[in-house]
């Protein structure tokens, strides 16, 4: 993880721009920068549509809600769905209850029919 890296590089002496201590967004920065990939939480292969714990991953929550994975997105950030990353640029894990997969799943007909209806 990236804060993790950072706190190595200052155990070690290194420190970033200005002569401060590294902090994890500043080894964020640099990764992206250089094009050096995050660690994938599950190793090598691509993201789950459901992680061990049963969250979903972006592809999984939009596979059930019957939408893009950026709508997925779009629902992160208006608050319509809850998720977390162990840091920047790792894999989210959303939690979707049946309830609210529900409530989302009528929200995406009204909106496909309300443009239907509307061309």
């Amino acid at each position: 993880m990236d804060g993790e890296i950072a706190a190595i590089l200052n155990q070690e002496g290194f420190v970033a721009a200005r002569g401060c201590a590294f902090k994890g967004e500043n080894v964020w920065v640099l990764r992206t920068r250089w094009g050096i990939p995050t660690v994938k939480i599950n190793g090598v292969d691509k993201n789950p549509m459901r992680w061990p714990d049963g969250r979903f991953s972006i592809q999984g929550a939009a596979a059930e809600l019957g939408v893009s994975p950026q709508t997925a997105f779009d629902y992160l950030a208006r608050g319509l769905l809850a998720g977390r990353q162990l840091a920047k640029g790792q894999p989210w894990q959303i939690e979707l209850s049946d309830e609210q997969i529900s409530q989302l799943r009528n929200r995406v007909r009204r909106t496909k029919r309300s443009k239907k209806e509307a061309s």
